[in-house]
């Protein structure tokens, strides 16, 4: 009733405005001398968030049923994971949103004039206090952009965002580009026979995207922007790119990474995820030798406690991002046996057995599946999952002819395949 009440008046309660930002440091930070080294963790009361999160997910409801979100769009938003989506980097983008501009996209997208009146509320008045350890400051205005710690958050970014992609899309027609969104990560992809014709559209496409964050009063931090080139050829040629925008010119270009860390995921120029398996293998690892301290044979939680742990804990961070290198048909024998070493070391600790035990004993024992068969539900899974998207997920585009559905199907979608002889 408070929800309905707030939407029809057009009314955000004063109370809910009220927040505690403590702040935080970034790990690994070269200098803590600028602000932009610590993060804000922003504390909202709880019944607050309540309500903004059903105002959010009707919001995301009826965005995906219109096709007010671009099927690129793929973070902020209900069945659009990280894994859908698997860099120019948008700075302080929640903070920038102007509220007036967001407005006009609201009215422009067709929404209710009660849910635009609500907005012009909740967007104002708001304040909030510092916490830095025991310090505590006083009551200050935080009016600029919208919070990050609300449920509202990705939805207002996701909403404000929709245009800006739709608009380059228009614009970059000729350019053979393609642009993702991931609330506040973006990338351009550009794909051709020769990195150097890569580049060239690449570097067009930025100038597209920087001259509409300006139209959109919103701010591109170019020193953040990063550029990786994926190529089946096994020589080292690697070119850099001329941004066209300081810092990255043609004195100082933007060089190529070795690997891409992106959402999780760590890409090599082969695309093998070589190094994607290893890092989450070895990650689990460490988490299940962590996990040493919580018991063994003798002490500490029981077998069944411990492999309840294991599965709870330990399984989502070995097989994090498993869909981009498990498929019918991929080279990753060597990817499995690191896995399945990863599995070995946990079932001795759950069991306590010998070190020589044999591994599918050990399996058998924990009732524990093995690796390439836990992969493989999983991955049956996902199949499953594709019937409950919605009919213009990006998925979709890959698929073949039943299930594309209203999805716009990709230069290397399944339905434009020919049959095989």
């Amino acid at each position: 009733m408070l929800a309905n009440a707030c939407l029809r008046v057009g009314h955000w309660p004063r109370i809910f405005k009220e927040s505690l930002s403590v702040i935080v440091l970034k790990p690994n930070k070269p200098s803590y001398a600028v602000p932009k080294a610590f993060r804000p963790i922003v504390l909202l009361i709880t019944f607050g968030k309540l309500i903004e999160k059903m105002i959010a997910n009707q919001i995301q409801f009826d965005a995906v049923k219109h096709d007010i979100f671009h099927p690129n769009q793929l973070g902020g938003i209900r069945q659009r994971s990280t894994e859908d989506a698997g860099l120019i980097l948008t700075h302080l983008f929640f903070p920038s949103i102007n509220h007036e501009m967001f407005m006009a996209v609201l009215r422009k997208q067709g929404f209710s004039p009660i849910l635009v009146e609500f907005f012009v509320s909740y967007l104002v008045g708001r304040s909030t206090v510092y916490c830095w350890n025991t310090f505590q400051s006083d009551l200050w205005s935080a009016d600029m952009g919208v919070r990050q710690g609300s449920a509202l958050s990705p939805v207002i970014s996701g909403l404000f965002i929709a245009p800006v992609m739709k608009l380059f899309y228009i614009k970059a027609v000729l350019l053979n580009t393609m642009l993702l969104s991931f609330v506040d990560d973006g990338t351009i992809l550009a794909q051709s026979k020769q990195l150097d014709d890569n580049n060239v559209g690449l570097r067009k496409a930025y100038k597209i995207i920087y001259l509409l964050f300006v139209a959109f009063a919103l701010v591109l931090e170019h020193d953040k922007t990063k550029l990786f080139h994926f190529s089946r050829q096994r020589d080292a040629y690697n070119p850099s790119l001329d941004l066209g925008y300081a810092p990255h010119t043609d004195a100082t270009p933007l060089k190529p990474k070795t690997y891409w860390r992106y959402l999780g995921f760590y890409f090599d120029r082969g695309l093998t995820f070589h190094e994607h398996v290893r890092y989450y293998a070895t990650k689990a690892f460490t988490t299940v030798q962590a996990m040493r301290m919580l018991g063994n044979s003798t002490r500490g939680l029981s077998p069944k406690q411990r492999c309840l742990l294991y599965r709870s804990c330990v399984v989502p961070i070995a097989t994090y991002g498993y869909r981009l290198w498990y498929f019918d048909g991929a080279h990753n024998k060597g990817t499995m046996n690191q896995l399945k070493w990863m599995q070995r070391k946990a079932a001795l600790w759950m069991t306590g057995a010998f070190c020589t035990s044999p591994t599918g004993t050990l399996e058998a024992l924990e009732g524990l599946i093995p690796i390439h068969l836990m992969l493989k539900k999983l991955a049956t899974h996902t199949v499953y999952r594709v019937a409950t998207l919605s009919d213009t997920h990006p998925l979709h585009s890959m698929m073949g002819e039943g299930l594309l559905k209203q999805a716009e199907p990709h230069a290397r979608s399944a339905a434009l395949m020919t049959p095989a002889m």
